[in-house]
């Protein structure tokens, strides 16, 4: 049975599939930027989405050894040019961490 939708709620968690990836590789710039760290290991393991006037996405990225970091990230619609922002970063997180919706800033 398909996942249902709820218009404005988060999805379950999920494993990180190569779009993921992409979108976790687009922000790096901006993630190292804010945690002022360079990351030789950078791969998204799982997500969770949320469908607004965009996709605003939760995504847990594996940085090496037993570090994880949670990443909240926004994808405008393609009619809006499709542009991907990096909305917030939390760090120190562990792999049994749960992936859910955090603040903005």
């Amino acid at each position: 049975m398909a996942d249902q939708v709820i218009c404005g709620g988060w999805t379950e968690t999920q494993d990180a599939d190569e779009d993921t990836q992409k979108i976790c590789d687009a922000v790096k710039d901006q993630v190292e930027q804010r945690t002022n760290q360079k990351y030789a290991v950078y791969k998204a393991v799982k997500f969770r989405s949320q469908i607004v006037a965009g996709i605003n996405l939760s995504i847990k990225v594996f940085a090496g050894e037993e570090d994880y970091i949670h990443l909240r990230v926004f994808q405008q619609l393609p009619c809006y040019g499709g542009k991907v922002e990096l909305v917030n970063v939390e760090e120190g997180k562990t792999k049994h961490d749960p992936l859910g919706p955090f603040p903005y800033c």
